[in-house]
C-alpha cells in the first residue's frame, strides 16, 4: 500500500511522482495545499498542460477517460485533475479512474482531491487498484490539543515563533476553523517582525474568528475540558446553529458512553466495549478518559437531561433550550452546574 502522510507528501514527490495521487479529508486547507504540492512537483518536471474536471452534475467521467488516453496536443506532459468537492465517488468514477492510472504513460499524470472517503470506498476493488498504482493522501482533521504546535509550526516557515502561552491564545480565537487561521497566521507575517512575537502584538493583530461545530462540543464534553464546552456553547449560540443538531451530537456521544459503561461493567474490557459501539479510532481516547469518570448513574441522568431538553426544543416543556445544552455540557465536562436543567425526572 502506498499511502502518505499529508507532511510527508513533498519528499515522496521529490522521489516520485506516481501515475496518480488521491487526496481526501475534512481540512479543506491542508487538501487544497497537498495539491498545489502535486502541483508544483509536475511542474517542475516540465508537465505544463493541465486540464481541470470538477465533479458537478454536468461532469461526464468519460470525458475524463477519453483525455486520460488521448495523446497531448502539443505532444507535452500533462496533469489531470478531478476535483470531487463533497461528492462520493461513485464505482464508475473510481474504476473509471483506476483504469487510466493503470494505462497512463510518462506524459500523463492524474490528481485527485475532495472529501474524505467513506469506508465502503476504500475497501472497493477500484481504491485498492489505485492504491497499488499512486499515492493515496489521508488528510486528519487538526485536533484542539494539536492545534497550539500546528500553529508553531506554520509561524516556524515565516520565522517567527511564539511562547505556550500566546500559542494556545492563538488556537482559541481560529480554533474550528482552519482556512481562517492560516490568514491570521499570514497576518501576522505582514504585520509583526521576524523573531519572537509579543502576546501583546498577536492579541492586536489576531481577530476573533473561531468557528464551532456541535463535536466539538462533544470533544470539549468527553475531555472535562468545562472552559472549551463553554465557549464552544457560546459560539454556536452566536452562529445561530440549531438546537436539535446539538442536542443529537450530545446525546448520541451520551448514549455510547453509556452502552459502553454498562458493557465494561458487566465485564467486557473496554478496547472490546469501544469496538461494539463503534467508536471512531480517534476517539477513542477521549472515551476511555470519559469512562474513567463517569458511572452509569451519571449518564442516566444525563439522557434524562437531553431528553428534557429536547422537550424544550420542541416547545412541549417551558424552558430556555440553550441554557439547558450548555448545562448538560458543563456537568459532563465536570463543572459544577449552578443553573439549566433541574434534577430528577
Amino acid at each position: 500500500m502506498t499511502q502518505v502522510r499529508a507532511d510527508a507528501l513533498a519528499g515522496a514527490l521529490a522521489r516520485r511522482v506516481p501515475p496518480i495521487v488521491w487526496i481526501h479529508g475534512d481540512e479543506a486547507l491542508i487538501v487544497q495545499e497537498c495539491a498545489q504540492a502535486v502541483r508544483d512537483a509536475l511542474r517542475a518536471q516540465g508537465f505544463d498542460e493541465r486540464q481541470v474536471f470538477d465533479a458537478g452534475r454536468s461532469f461526464r467521467v468519460e470525458e475524463l477517460t477519453a483525455q486520460a488516453d488521448a495523446l497531448s496536443l502539443f505532444a507535452g506532459r500533462r496533469l489531470i485533475e478531478l476535483r470531487l468537492g463533497s461528492a462520493k465517488p461513485t464505482k464508475e468514477i473510481g474504476n473509471a479512474l483506476a483504469g487510466a492510472a493503470q494505462r497512463a504513460g510518462d506524459d500523463t499524470r492524474l490528481l485527485v482531491s475532495g472529501a474524505r472517503l467513506d469506508r465502503a470506498s476504500t475497501a472497493s476493488e477500484w481504491f485498492a487498484a489505485i492504491d497499488r498504482v499512486g499515492y493515496v493522501v489521508a488528510v486528519w482533521p487538526v485536533e484542539r490539543a494539536q492545534l497550539p504546535q500546528w500553529i508553531a509550526g506554520r509561524l516556524g516557515r515565516q520565522k517567527q515563533r511564539a511562547d505556550r502561552e500566546t500559542l494556545e491564545w492563538i488556537a482559541e480565537q481560529v480554533e474550528g476553523n482552519l482556512l481562517a487561521a492560516h490568514q491570521e497566521i499570514s497576518r501576522l507575517a505582514l504585520l509583526c517582525p521576524q523573531g519572537t512575537l509579543s502576546n501583546e502584538a498577536v492579541r492586536d493583530a489576531v481577530r476573533d474568528v473561531a468557528r464551532y461545530d456541535a463535536f466539538d462540543l462533544v470533544d470539549a464534553m468527553l475531555g472535562a475540558d468545562a472552559a472549551r464546552a463553554q465557549r464552544t456553547i457560546d459560539g454556536l449560540h452566536a452562529e445561530g446553529v440549531a438546537e436539535p443538531l446539538v442536542l443529537w451530537a450530545a446525546a448520541d456521544a451520551l448514549r455510547t458512553l453509556l452502552r459502553v459503561r454498562e458493557a465494561c461493567d458487566a465485564g467486557t474490557a473496554l478496547a472490546q466495549a469501544m469496538r461494539e459501539a463503534r467508536v471512531p479510532q480517534r476517539r477513542q481516547h477521549s472515551y476511555e478518559r470519559a469512562i474513567a469518570r463517569l458511572d452509569t448513574a451519571v449518564l442516566r441522568d444525563a439522557l434524562r437531561h437531553a431528553a428534557r431538553t429536547d422537550r424544550m426544543i420542541k416547545g412541549i416543556e417551558t424552558g430556555d433550550a440553550w441554557q439547558a445544552l450548555e448545562a448538560l455540557a458543563l456537568r459532563i465536562a465536570g463543572a459544577p452546574v449552578l443553573a439549566g436543567i433541574p434534577d430528577g425526572d
